[in-house]
């Protein structure tokens, strides 16, 4: 079994771009089968909510689509990295610093480090960081 440390921005293709980008289906289809497990910081759902309720306020999405997504994801082996949250001061900040990244994609990066996991990104930023730290990306 794989386990590795999802980002957003992959979570987000599931639901925007299902069935249009090969890399980020690969991985949902390996989590629904079992294969691999993912790990996330507590901002992952912050962060899936925000821009689902983005979507929705603007009238885009259905309420009864996010919730059968929603319902999807938490039926996915995707656990919460309960750490994540102590770690913003003074690590998350360091790393988005010293990468120059948004605290956001610092907080998946601190996590691959911490863990010593592989990191599940398509963001370009945090991909770059991932090279320089040393984190494998997926």
């Amino acid at each position: 079994m794989t386990l590795f440390v999802l980002d957003n921005s992959i979570t987000m293709r599931w639901f925007f771009d299902r069935g249009a980008h090969a890399h980020a289906d690969a991985i949902l289809a390996d989590l629904e089968s079992f294969a691999s497990q993912a790990v996330v910081p507590i901002l992952w759902r912050y962060e899936t909510s925000a821009v689902l309720a983005r979507e929705q306020n603007r009238a885009t999405l259905p309420a009864q689509e996010v919730d059968v997504f929603m319902n999807s994801l938490a039926a996915l082996p995707i656990t919460l990295d309960k750490e994540s949250g102590h770690r913003i001061y003074p690590d998350v900040h360091r790393l988005a610093v010293t990468y120059r990244l948004t605290s956001y994609d610092a907080a998946y990066l601190e996590l691959a480090l911490r863990r010593g996991l592989p990191l599940a990104t398509l963001d370009a930023e945090l991909i770059t960081a991932c090279g320089r730290a040393g984190v494998a990306v997926l």
